[in-house]
């Protein structure tokens, strides 16, 4: 790790690169990659293209809390007809319909059981992937700090391409390819979230998540037990 710490930006990218072509030559089109219209997402969205030969070859699965910001979704539809990619949009229509109204304390941590974590692994099962890429950094929650770039599953392997990128190598390769990122960011967002759970953060000096609903937050490490990114 401590050698990890002094890598450029460019070594921090071919380490991606190699985990996700590891990946594909494992796993084929039997791996799906997950965007949740954030910056760690677009990143991993730009590298499974560049390990692709300049097209994202995989199925993109968003799921669909029904609950994110109008930004994300426009940002999300855009990027789909601009890269071109195949969007799978999954939603818990069963648990949609016993949600409770967004202004209750508990619709949070609803939205993350049911709606998110509960959601994704029916689309897993559903579409029958054996592997799922997500954007999981080390440095973003104490929770994900012991991830591995390849982690098994009871049904699955989640890949973390960028586990080593810090928030700063996010927006540095981010400008650096000029990559189209989603107009929350520049409304002082950090982390997104759904609308009932995200708040801008302009604070630099606190953690990247602390505009996110506190109660997920504290039960993180229970939560990915479950199924949770």
């Amino acid at each position: 790790m401590n050698e990890i710490s002094s890598w450029t930006l460019l070594e921090r990218e071919q380490k991606g690169l190699e985990i996700l072509r590891q990946a594909l030559a494992e796993f084929g089109s039997e791996m799906a990659v997950a965007f949740t219209g954030g910056k760690d997402s677009l990143v991993i969205l730009d590298l499974v293209r560049r390990a692709s030969n300049g097209r994202i070859s995989i199925p993109v699965l968003h799921i669909d809390t029904t609950v994110d910001f109008p930004e994300v979704y426009e940002y999300r539809d855009r990027l789909t007809r601009e890269w071109g990619f195949q969007l799978v949009v999954y939603q818990n229509r069963e648990a949609l319909a016993e949600a409770p109204p967004t202004d209750d304390p508990q619709f949070c941590l609803f939205c993350t059981k049911r709606l998110k974590t509960e959601a994704l692994n029916q689309a897993i099962q559903k579409y029958r992937w054996r592997a799922l890429v997500t954007g999981v950094r080390w440095d973003e929650h104490q929770a994900r700090s012991q991830e591995t770039y390849f982690s098994p599953r009871p049904d699955h392997v989640r890949v973390h391409p960028i586990l080593h990128f810090r928030e700063r190598d996010v927006w540095e390769y981010i400008k650096k390819y000029q990559l189209p990122y989603c107009s929350l960011y520049d409304k002082g967002y950090r982390s997104l979230g759904c609308v009932p759970c995200t708040k801008p953060v302009s604070d630099l000096s606190v953690p990247e998540r602390a505009g996110r609903g506190t109660d997920k937050e504290g039960l993180m490490e229970r939560l990915r037990a479950l199924g949770y990114f």
